[in-house]
Formats: C-alpha cells, structure tokens, sequence
C-alpha cells in the first residue's frame, strides 16, 4: 500500500539511516558471485560466535521494535497489525515457495515469516501495555522488560534444563537440543536443514525479546527529545552494558544465531543501541546529512528490498544458458563472465554482490523519486 514516510512527524532520520545500512549488508551477504570465496566478516558463525554478519537480522528486528514505538498506527485498530502481518508472512512463503512451489518441501518459516511473528507479537504487546504520560511510560517500560527477562530467562532453562527425547538437556548441537526436536516434530521435511531451522518455533521467543528492546529504546527516545544529548549518552551507556552482560552470559549459554540464544540476543541488541546511538548523535543532534540520502532510500523500502533481492537472485538461478555440452545458471555465467577473470576470487565475489545492491538501489530510487513507499 502506498505510503510516504516523509508525512510522518515522529520519524527519525537515524532509524531510516540505520535500516538503510542493515538492509545494504543484508544484500551484500546474500549474494556472493561464490560461496566459496567470501571474506570472513560476510559469513555467519558456523555455530556458536558471532561475526558482523550475524548482526544483520537482529539488527532488522531491533529497528522493527523502535518502529513500533514511533508509528501512530500501533495504537489505532487491530486489523491493520493484523493484516501487516499475514501480509509479510504471506511474502515469506512466496519466497520460499519460489519458484516451484513444491508443496512437499515448502519451508513454513524463514526470515519475513520471523519479522511477521514478531512485529505482531510486539504490536500486541506494545498496543495493550501503552498509555500517555511519562510516569505511564515508566509502567510499560516496567512491563515489558519483565516480559524481556521471561523471554530470555525461560528460553534459557528450556533449553539447557529440559531434556530431548533420547537424548540429554544442555545439548546444544545442530540435531540435538530442543528447538531442533520441536521444529522437527512440527515441521519435518518443511525446513531449512533436513534436521533444523535456524527459523524455528521454539527460537522465535528470545526474537520477539529482540524486537522488544527495540521497543524499549523507542519509548527511551520518545521521552527523551528536550534533551537529546543527554538521551544519546544514556542510550550508548545501556548499550555498552546490554552488550556486557551478553558476552558474560556467553559463557554458560553460547552466543549462536542459529539458536538465537538468549546471550546473542542481548550481545546484538548491545551493539544495535550503540550504533543507533551514534548515528543519532551525528545525523540528528549535530545535523550531519549529507551523506545519508542512499540509505535513506535503502531503508524506507526495506521489505521491497528484502523480496526484489529474493525473487532477483532465484530469477538468475533459475534461468540456464548453454555452454559446450551442458547449461549453467545466468547467475553463474555473468560471475565468471564479468568478473572472474578481472579480479582476485574473493574481490571478484564481493564485486558481484556489490552490482547487485547498486541495480536494486536504482530500482527503490525510482520508487522514492515518485514518492512510492510500499509499507505493508
């Protein structure tokens, strides 16, 4: 549906910047020209860890939360919510559907399935919790870092205390610990891996507890305009202790995407306060503009940006071009093409990437030229 966001009064500049270079790193990472030559910090932690790749999607999650706090239509009927959120789950499964629609291996959930679940279990939240008046903002405040706290405190007992079938609690190996039991219980053959979905039921929780830390640090800002300077350090001081704790709680309940462990959670949410408030500081506070129209541009059609890039690269999958006695992907023949014998294996890949942000860019700057904001 078409939207300006530039109508909207509590918009701020620095979330729409901080979107912007969320969705750009998303783009880059997703779409090597080859796997097999990527540069360390564009690949997620093979399990336990953390690298700057894996901040991307709880980084997205964060902004949905803040989101949240800033959109007058959080607090107006519930059948918008609603519908914003069957309508991104609906995308989701377009993608994963795409483009076979092989009903017997379908995956039910993934990335825009994630942000669904959680956007509307934080609307609700958010919606039944809010009210006017600074003292009555302390009160959500209150309620919902209790409902963090049981999030992430529960997520944490269930998966370390309660035991698997057949085997023990506290495993937390790929096919061993008890989001992968429950996604495989409910979901077999509709997954990501045969035996896993890093997209699961059970991690879905500690994701909607990333999303309302989101809402926390928006009712932060909310609160604190006569004094931003002020709320900008209080901002990056939570942050920096956020991220504390999330490091030491690493070592009893790793940091893992996968999982999304209650550590990660609170490691990434850390990182996403300081950067936010970084960037409030030098675009909002001290007015240092000029270099933030791209990820404006980038950020205010993140979904669009999300699906494009989705149905872009299977397209390029999909289609097959002849070469000597067999065919290969188009993906594959214009990397090897076009960049392969021009650069080293890595900067080749990256390169490819880089063409495929550039070509979408173009595409949501015609789209904000004409002012069509697609905000579903």
């Amino acid at each position: 549906m078409p939207d300006d966001p530039s109508t909207d009064s509590t918009r701020l500049l620095a979330l729409d910047v901080f979107r912007g270079i969320t969705m750009a790193s998303m783009v880059i990472v997703n779409n090597p020209g080859d796997w097999g030559n990527v540069y360390a910090p564009l690949l997620h932690a093979e399990w336990n860890g953390l690298t700057p790749t894996d901040l991307i999607f709880p980084f997205f999650l964060f902004i949905v939360g803040i989101s949240i706090t800033l959109s007058h239509r959080s607090l107006g009927p519930w059948a918008p919510i609603f519908q914003r959120a069957a309508i991104i789950f609906a995308l989701g499964l377009l993608l994963a559907g795409y483009p076979r629609f092989d009903v017997t291996r379908w995956r039910i959930l993934g990335v825009l399935q994630r942000i669904a679940l959680c956007y509307l279990a934080t609307a609700i939240i958010y919606k039944l919790t809010a009210s006017d008046g600074p003292r009555l903002v302390v009160r959500q405040a209150a309620i919902v870092s209790a409902i963090v706290a049981v999030l992430l405190l529960g997520y944490w007992a269930a998966m370390t205390l309660v035991p698997v079938p057949g085997g023990t609690a506290g495993d937390l190996t790929p096919d061993g610990n008890l989001a992968a039991y429950i996604d495989r219980t409910l979901m077999l053959g509709h997954m990501w891996k045969p035996t896993w979905d890093p997209e699961g039921v059970l991690s879905t929780f500690p994701a909607i507890a990333t999303t309302l830390l989101g809402v926390l640090t928006g009712l932060w800002i909310s609160v604190s305009t006569k004094k931003p300077e002020r709320g900008v350090a209080a901002l990056l001081a939570a942050g920096l202790v956020v991220s504390f704790v999330g490091m030491f709680w690493n070592y009893v309940f790793p940091i893992n995407k996968n999982l999304w462990t209650s550590s990660y959670v609170l490691a990434t949410a850390g990182r996403a306060a300081i950067l936010l408030s970084a960037l409030i500081w030098f675009i909002d506070v001290r007015g240092s503009r000029w270099w933030t129209k791209p990820f404006v541009i980038l950020g205010t059609n993140a979904i669009t940006l999300f699906v494009l890039s989705g149905l872009f690269v299977k397209t390029l999958i999909l289609i097959k071009v002849p070469r000597g006695d067999a065919s290969v992907s188009l993906a594959r023949f214009l990397y090897e093409a076009l960049y392969v014998p021009f650069a080293a294996p890595r900067n080749a890949s990256l390169a490819y990437a880089l063409t495929h942000l550039v070509l979408l860019f173009f595409v949501l700057a015609w789209m904000y030229r004409r002012r069509i904001f697609l905000r579903v």
